[in-house]
């Protein structure tokens, strides 16, 4: 029985897979950005459980910063994707600057915290 869970998990992770590189190479560009926020995240994470948290709000500024960015490119992903039929009348230049611009209020409240 477990070699049949293990061999449906190994096809599955190979659909996955095919199915994932006939994805477009700018969304794969975002998923990597996404990816590296949240490992930049869990990296601060492990540094105040191993180290401590004196400057809590610098730590709290460094986390909301990769969350937020990683949320919003999420949401980047979701409107440049052509296969999406929600955003088919937005321009991918428009939710570019959508972006920039929500990042750019983002980092100015995460600089207003940090003091």
């Amino acid at each position: 029985m477990a070699r049949s869970t293990s061999k449906d998990a190994e096809d599955l992770f190979r659909a996955l897979w095919s199915a994932y590189s006939a994805t477009p190479t700018n969304l794969k560009i975002i998923d990597l950005y996404v990816l590296f926020a949240v490992f930049t995240a869990l990296i601060q994470v492990a540094y105040v459980a191993l180290v401590g948290s004196f400057p809590f709000n610098s730590f709290l500024s460094g986390v909301l910063s990769c969350v937020g960015t990683a949320v919003l490119a999420v949401c980047l992903r979701i409107q440049v994707n052509k296969e999406n039929k929600e955003f088919k009348d937005l321009a991918p230049e428009r939710a570019f600057a959508d972006f920039v611009l929500c990042n750019v209020v983002l980092h100015l409240v995460i600089i207003n915290f940090i003091g």
